[in-house]
């Protein structure tokens, strides 16, 4: 019963509680009612404050926010207020009061507290578990930033970082080759014969004193066609240890349409290795004191005996000379760190190719002494005479042998010999005829390898491979080539 009295108020209305006797005003304090705005309130009738007593009935029950998703490294967000102007806080800054959720801001845009893990409405799985996780950033992933009008609160898929492979050579010139760019056809063995079969390519590389080399030989597009041998051979070998080691590179290049080519090319290789590696000190002494003439004449022995064991073993296979023979080319490379004398030298056709200061240098050495007939465009006679008459044309007809002599022997290939002294930056380029007729004759391929070696460290051997494999149209011979870098 109420007392005497009381003001009852309307019917279904309660009484507001009595107020204490020494009641005083309460300091003013935000609510959560308060608009998020720091500006005053329009004028008019100030509104009603609750009292900071809470109601005598059940408090509605407040709508139920999904856990916050996981944010991305560097996320700002942008905060109302005097502070949007050019401010931007992190999800961790300080927020309001636990408890107190501005009107503006919806549930999900609240960060979690530092140091604590967001809140999981029943039954819900926690985030970062299940299927719906995202990957760490480590291990080759990454979080792709949420795009315009996305909210953290939505799975975003995982990327993979790949890096982008270069961009193949492919060929140089006019146009594309005949011939497939990959190999197609194996040659044919013999099952007692093993041994002789001859890989479609060979890669090698070392790095001694300031030099660095990279060597390669690789079957032509149209023995890869014709499933033919690979008639060029490669040898890299190091004898001696230390600063005394001497490196040699040898290639050797097989007659054309001869069944042997390959093991005759294979053998000069390997006989002129062993003759230099019998000589390997005093060569290497020799290189170092610059004893130009004592090597010319040294080496040029080594070459005329490798070459005479190739006669010789045509004679036991009883082949004709011409048909077991090959072109032989070396470079030798001492690993004194103080010595820089590069030494070419060999027999048969080829190049040899200096890149210094962005330009392509042809320095295969010139042959002084030649025998046999002039040949057009190096020791040929002139058009007239000085008193002005015409010389006969030379049809190139062949005289026939006479019966009474013997017919005469076809003259050795001329023997080649070039020392020089290499400088920071350089590359020195030693090919067989497969790679230096289209470095000569296409400008386009030395355009290529001259912006792809042209910086001053040495490419990797995936890299040399492809730069040595870029195919030119009417050129399709095996290819062969040993290049240095000069620290």
């Amino acid at each position: 019963m109420p007392a005497p009295g009381a003001d009852t108020g309307p019917p279904g209305r309660q009484a507001p509680p009595s107020e204490p006797a020494s009641w005083e005003p309460t300091p003013w304090e935000p609510s959560v009612w308060e608009p998020p705005s720091w500006e005053l309130p329009p004028s008019g009738p100030a509104p009603a404050v609750p009292s900071a007593l809470p109601p005598s009935g059940p408090a509605p029950a407040a709508p139920s926010a999904l856990p916050p998703g996981p944010k991305p490294p560097g996320f700002t967000a942008q905060e109302s207020g005097p502070h949007a102007s050019g401010d931007t806080r992190s999800d961790t800054s300080a927020g309001p009061p636990a408890g107190q959720v501005p009107a503006s801001r919806a549930p999900s845009d609240m960060p979690p507290k530092p140091g604590s893990a967001p809140a999981v409405p029943p039954g819900a799985a926690a985030p970062g578990s299940g299927a719906d996780a995202l990957p760490s950033t480590t291990g080759g992933f990454r979080t792709p930033p949420p795009p315009p009008g996305d909210t953290a609160d939505e799975p975003r898929e995982a990327v993979l970082s790949v890096v982008e492979p270069p961009p193949p050579a492919g060929h140089v010139g006019s146009g594309p080759p005949t011939y497939d760019p990959e190999p197609t056809a194996l040659p044919p063995a013999e099952p007692d014969e093993l041994g002789d079969l001859v890989a479609d390519t060979v890669l090698d590389g070392a790095r001694y004193g300031t030099s660095t080399l990279r060597a390669v030989s690789v079957r032509g597009d149209s023995a890869r066609f014709r499933g033919e041998p690979r008639r060029d051979a490669l040898l890299t070998a190091r004898f001696g240890t230390g600063e005394q080691a001497l490196v040699l590179v040898a290639m050797a290049t097989g007659a054309r349409a001869t069944s042997g080519a390959h093991r005759a090319a294979a053998e000069a290789c390997r006989w002129i290795g062993q003759a230099v590696g019998r000589s390997h000190e005093r060569l290497a002494d020799d290189i170092r004191a610059a004893r130009r003439g004592e090597l010319k004449s040294g080496l040029h022995r080594l070459v005329d005996r490798s070459l005479g064991r190739l006669r010789a073993s045509a004679a036991e296979q009883g082949v004709e000379p011409e048909e077991y023979t090959a072109g032989l080319r070396c470079l030798l490379l001492p690993a004194d760190p103080e010595c820089r004398t590069r030494v070419f030298f060999g027999v048969g056709a080829g190049g040899l190719f200096r890149l210094r200061d962005g330009e392509w240098q042809d320095i295969e050495p010139r042959v002084a002494d030649t025998t046999g007939e002039a040949v057009v465009g190096f020791g040929s006679p002139p058009h007239e005479t000085p008193e002005g008459d015409r010389l006969t044309m030379d049809l190139g007809i062949t005289t026939p042998p006479s019966p009474y002599e013997p017919a005469p022997r076809p003259p050795h290939a001329p023997f080649r010999f070039r020392a020089s002294v290499a400088r920071p930056g350089d590359t020195l380029l030693l090919c067989t005829g497969g790679l230096a007729e289209p470095l000569r004759g296409e400008p386009e391929l030395a355009e290529y390898l001259t912006t792809r070696w042209a910086r001053a460290e040495a490419p990797g051997l995936a890299a040399f491979l492809a730069d040595t494999s870029a195919r030119v149209k009417g050129y399709a011979d095996d290819r062969t080539a040993a290049a240095v870098w000069e620290a």
